[in-house]
C-alpha cells in the first residue's frame, strides 16, 4: 500500500502549495490563468512530445491496452448518451466524458506502478494510449464547441494540428515511428520544459480550490456525480470484466490492468476545461473527488486481486 500513499501524498503536497499561493495572493489575481495557460500551450505539449519521442511503440499491440481502449470507450460512452439526453452541450458533455476515462497515468500512475506493481514501464500503454488517441480525439470536439459552430470537414479534420496539446503527442510519435534521433541540444531544453507541466497544473488546481463550494453542488451536480462514479467504480469493474472474462488475463496481468484503470480522474482534465473556458467547474470537482474515492479503491484491488 506504500505506493498508493506515496503517489497521493505527492499530489497533495504540490496542490496545498498552490492552495497557500492562492490564499496568500503571491501570484496575483491572474496566478491561476498565467499557470493554466503556461501549462497548456508551452510546458505539456513539451513533455508529451519528450515522453512519445522516446516511446515503445510496440506496447501499443498489447491485450492490456486494448483492455484500457475498450473500458474507456465503455465509461465515455456512457457519459456521452446521458450528456446528449440531458443536453448538457458539447463542450461540457466532452469534458465529462474525458473525466469519466482519462486516468491520472503520469504523476499518479507511475509511483503506484513502481510500488504497487513493480514497474514503471506498466503504465506506458495506457499514458500513450491517452496522448496519441484519446486527447487528440477530445481536443478536436473541444475545438469545434469552442468555435461555437460545427466547422467545414477540413476544418474538423485539421483541428487536431491547431491544437498544441495533440501536436506536442502527434509530433512525439511520428519522431518515434520514423526512429529519428532528436540531438540533446534539442531535446534538453524540450525535457526541462516539459518538466514544469506536472507542478504548474497542480498548483494551478490547488489555486481553483480558493474560495471554491463544496463539490457536488450547483448546475453540475449531477454530471460530477456521473463522472466519478463512471472514473472510480464503472471503469476499472468494465476493466476487470473485459480483461478476466473476454481476454483470460489472470494474476499480475489482472492487477495490472485494473490498477490502472481505477487511478482517478487526471489533473491535466481541468487544463483543458480552463483552457476552453467550459465545464471547470465539473473537471475540477471530479479531479478532486475521484482522487480522494481512488485511495480506498486501489487499496481494494491490491487487497483482491494482489
Amino acid at each position: 500500500m506504500q505506493g498508493v500513499l506515496t503517489g497521493f501524498a505527492v499530489i497533495a503536497v504540490v496542490i496545498a502549495v498552490g492552495y497557500l499561493l492562492g490564499r496568500r495572493g503571491y501570484l496575483g489575481d491572474q496566478g491561476r490563468e498565467v499557470l493554466t495557460r503556461l501549462a497548456f500551450h508551452v510546458a505539456s505539449p513539451a513533455l508529451l512530445f519528450t515522453t512519445c519521442a522516446q516511446a515503445d511503440l510496440s506496447v501499443v499491440f498489447s491485450s492490456s491496452l486494448l483492455v484500457t481502449a475498450l473500458s474507456t470507450a465503455a465509461v465515455a460512452g456512457v457519459f456521452v448518451t446521458v450528456g446528449v439526453v440531458r443536453r448538457w452541450g458539447v463542450g461540457r458533455t466532452t469534458i465529462g466524458a474525458l473525466c469519466s476515462g482519462y486516468v491520472n497515468s503520469g504523476n499518479l500512475g507511475i509511483p503506484i506502478a513502481v510500488y504497487v506493481l513493480g514497474d514503471a514501464s506498466l503504465v506506458a500503454p495506457v499514458l500513450l494510449f491517452q496522448l496519441v488517441v484519446v486527447a487528440p480525439v477530445g481536443m478536436a470536439f473541444l475545438d469545434q464547441a469552442g468555435d461555437g459552430r460545427s466547422g467545414s470537414p477540413w476544418s474538423r479534420l485539421l483541428a487536431p494540428l491547431r491544437n498544441p496539446i495533440a501536436l506536442g503527442s502527434l509530433t512525439g510519435v511520428a519522431v518515434a515511428a520514423l526512429g529519428v534521433h532528436v540531438p540533446a541540444p534539442v531535446m534538453d531544453p524540450l525535457t526541462l520544459i516539459g518538466n514544469m507541466s506536472v507542478p504548474a497544473v497542480l498548483m494551478a488546481f490547488g489555486i481553483s480550490l480558493c474560495g471554491s463550494a463544496m463539490p457536488f453542488r450547483g448546475p453540475d451536480r449531477s454530471p460530477v456525480l456521473l463522472a466519478v462514479a463512471l472514473k472510480s467504480v464503472g471503469q476499472p469493474a468494465v476493466a476487470w470484466a473485459l480483461a478476466a472474462g473476454v481476454f483470460g488475463l489472470r494474476g499480475a496481468h489482472l492487477l495490472d490492468v485494473v490498477v490502472t484503470s481505477a487511478l482517478p480522474t487526471a489533473q491535466n482534465m481541468y487544463t483543458y476545461a480552463s483552457a476552453y473556458r467550459v465545464g471547470e467547474r465539473l473537471a475540477r470537482d471530479a479531479v478532486l473527488v475521484s482522487t480522494v474515492t481512488a485511495v480506498p479503491v486501489l487499496v481494494g484491488v491490491a487487497a483482491v486481486l494482489g
